[in-house]
């Protein structure tokens, strides 16, 4: 019998989407540091309006998250109106793929770029092109080299997801500026609240009319479990992404989770600084003995060993002790592993395991 039911062209290209593991069978007292989460977890504010919204489960959410989105525009400064939430920035990633990309039409993203972007696009029907970096940073050259009359959507992540590293706002204005006039460039600001002083893109989406800026709640604000994004753009894409987003993509708990959260700039301010303190710690003692890692602007590390092989066994030695982090293989990134920056015990926990590591390998 011929098979009439198929699904789009370019679904079944997409790989499925591997999320950082939590457990690991028969070891005890694991540590997770392989979803970039944040160790101490959402501020007690959000917890009480989380709890305090179930006395609502029976009404349904209200449809244009009004108090969320006046909550976002207060503390960064911004217009309202042009902010969009979603399930996460994932869903926004989703709406602008939808809405501005399809058959025959061009994606682009870096070499070790989220793997959101690529599938997206491709559930789209557009196709994802994928341009070089340069050891490990976004490369605007190489970007601008990549467009042509083709090109809708350019995703670019600032600081950098699984690598660390980030470019600086000239060199973002002046891609910005060279795009073709048919191409949107979208700025992943996931890691912005970790970079001191740094506004993710605003600035630039307000002096112009072909830039979208992305957010999250799910790693400074410790929301992971809940699911909160946001965006900001131009009014006239941001009406355009409306059309597209399910009038109650978020629920009454999430709503009031993230405007407690966004509003506690002091639990934002004692996690960014725990971070860097943190970050520059793990950092360091990892150089110490023999593994180097680029200058991280977010919550995590990319620690960088001599070889595939290397990596693999220093991660089945992690999880053995009871440590996840995260196997970058499928960003291009064979050799490196990426670890989630987790309280002060957790650091040294391992420090010392990878010290061990290298321990053995002396003895071998």
């Amino acid at each position: 019998m011929t098979r009439l039911i198929e699904p789009q062209p370019g679904i079944l290209d997409i790989t499925l989407y591997q999320g950082g593991a939590s457990h690991v069978q028969g070891v005890d007292n694991v540590i997770k540091l392989s979803s970039n989460e944040n160790p101490f977890g959402a501020p007690e504010s959000a917890k009480t309006a989380f709890a305090k919204a179930a006395h609502n489960l029976h009404r349904y959410p209200n449809t244009d998250h009004t108090a969320l989105r006046t909550a976002i525009a207060e503390v960064h400064g911004l217009d309202a109106s042009r902010v969009i939430c979603g399930v996460g920035s994932d869903e926004i990633i989703t709406f602008l793929c939808q809405a501005y990309a399809g058959v025959g039409d061009e994606v682009i993203y870096t070499e070790h770029g989220f793997s959101m972007y690529k599938i997206s696009a491709r559930a789209a029907g557009a196709t994802p092109i994928c341009v070089p970096e340069h050891e490990r940073v976004v490369n605007v050259d190489a970007i601008l080299a990549a467009c042509n009359e083709n090109t809708k959507l350019i995703f670019i992540a600032n600081p950098a997801n699984p690598t660390g590293t980030m470019i600086g706002q000239r060199e973002i204005a002046r891609l910005a500026s060279e795009i073709p006039s048919h191409t949107l460039l979208v700025l992943d600001g996931a890691y912005a609240e970790f970079v001191e002083g740094f506004d993710g893109g605003a600035a630039l989406v307000e002096a112009r009319d072909n830039v979208v800026m992305t957010r999250t709640f799910s790693k400074i604000y410790g929301l992971g479990g809940v699911r909160v994004g946001w965006g900001y753009g131009p009014q006239e894409i941001i009406d355009v992404l409306n059309r597209v987003r399910g009038p109650f993509n978020l629920s009454e708990p999430q709503l009031a989770a993230a405007e407690a959260a966004v509003k506690d700039r002091d639990w934002v301010e004692k996690c960014r600084e725990d971070n860097t303190r943190l970050r520059a710690w793990l950092a360091e003692a990892l150089m110490e003995l023999g593994i180097p890692s680029d200058t991280s602007c977010a919550n995590f590390i990319l620690a960088r060993f001599l070889n595939e092989e290397e990596a693999g066994a220093c991660d089945e030695f992690l999880k053995e002790n009871g440590i996840i982090v995260r196997r970058v293989s499928g960003y291009g990134l064979p050799n490196c592993l990426r670890i989630t920056v987790g309280d002060e015990a957790s650091c040294r926990r391992v420090a010392h395991t990878i010290g061990r590591f290298r321990e053995a390998q002396v003895g071998v």
